[in-house]
């Protein structure tokens, strides 16, 4: 405060951070580990909080409290927040290891026709958008749609080591069937073949340093997805699905499929959730509503939001250019945002609960503190 004569100390500081609580992990961010660089400098504190994910949902909110709750310090006059974020890997065993990639995230529908590539495409690039490294899989076999999202044509390149280089575009490594085939030809293959070409999309391509790998999982509960859910270190998996009680039903299916094979669920999605009209900005709930949040509460799952009805998705996704890269600041992209925000964050808490608070250290380097 203005006019002390008591200079800030570090003890004081940690005391009145170990106040702000993660919501998720329901701990203090002091005892959690996510205050660096600790510095004070006469009436001046500078500290970073490393946050589990760059998504977070409440970034500002807790980059808002520390700050009001360090300046209100005796001796405090000036106070300066970074908000940093390192990606922990929720370690998974399997038969196939993917070196770099910290978390592998299937997206996945009991059915087809959900919108479930568009989601991935969009979820990929929201989250990319927050700084993350982020890769996108598509395992769609048969009917591989990715290419087409994202404007994507021709084979990939292959190293000296014969592994597959992914294609980028907006800033994503992009690896599909689509780059493998014309798109006039229909992949006719038995099940060992697709067990085997995507055993290869996870093992042999080149993936380099990811924070996120999204896998648009195949429609459905086939052979394909039990390859994918049985082969692939799946640090979690979201459901896709849209108001209608079939729809629901086979998202039912779906999360059935992963309990099987023990992948945490992190939530569902309902997609065509409701449209906007242009002229009048009212909502219209076209097919119902409320029905992917019943169906999420009756399984015990979190509901990770609502993707409205829009012309311009699909458009986007036509064109090449997705809706959150064309215009992020429509109602479609902000939704997306908040779905893969929720989905990191909740990635981020499985995470750390598998981390002994005990191995937790504060790692903070202490700056010049006057007396």
């Amino acid at each position: 405060m203005a006019g002390s004569t008591r200079a800030a100390r570090e003890e004081d500081v940690l005391n009145v951070l170990r106040t702000v609580q993660d919501p998720d992990l329901h701990k203090d961010i002091v005892s959690l580990g996510f205050i660096k660089n600790l510095s004070i400098d006469g009436s001046k504190v500078s500290f970073d909080v490393e946050l589990t994910t760059p998504a977070c949902p409440v970034k500002e909110q807790l980059k808002q409290e520390c700050y009001e709750k360090v300046l209100a310090l005796e001796g405090v006059l000036e106070v300066t927040v970074t908000m940093t974020a390192n990606v922990r890997s929720r370690a998974v065993e399997s038969s196939i290891s993917i070196p770099g990639v910290k978390n592998v995230l299937a997206v996945a529908s009991g059915k087809g026709g959900v919108g479930k590539s568009t989601a991935s495409t969009n979820i990929a690039l929201a989250l990319k958008n927050t700084g993350a490294k982020v890769g996108l899989l598509d395992a769609d076999i048969y009917g591989p749609s990715i290419p087409t999202m994202l404007g994507i044509e021709g084979p990939p390149q292959k190293t000296a080591e014969n592994k597959l280089v992914p294609k980028e575009k907006f800033g994503l490594r992009v690896m599909s069937m689509g780059f493998l085939v014309s798109d006039d030809a229909p992949v006719v293959w038995r099940g060992p073949m697709v067990h085997g070409i995507l055993q290869q999309f996870l093992g042999q391509v080149l993936w380099d340093e990811l924070d996120y790998l999204i896998v648009d999982m195949p429609p459905g509960t086939g052979d394909a997805q039990l390859t994918l859910t049985q082969s692939a270190p799946l640090a979690g998996a979201v459901i896709i699905t849209t108001p209608q009680d079939v729809s629901l039903i086979d998202a039912r299916r779906g999360l059935r499929m992963f309990e099987k094979v023990n992948v945490p669920v992190l939530g569902l999605i309902e997609n065509m959730s409701f449209f906007v009209c242009h002229k009048c900005d009212e909502r219209h709930n076209i097919f119902r509503h409320g029905g992917g949040k019943m169906v999420s509460e009756e399984l015990g799952i979190p509901f990770l939001g609502e993707i409205p009805i829009e012309p311009d998705i699909v458009l986007g996704g036509d064109s090449g250019v997705p809706i959150v890269a064309k215009n992020p600041e429509s109602v479609a992209a902000n939704a997306y945002r908040e779905v893969a925000e929720n989905m990191a964050a909740g990635l981020s808490t499985a995470a750390m609960q598998l981390i002994d608070p005990a191995d937790l250290k504060l790692q903070w380097k202490t700056g010049t503190q006057s007396s």
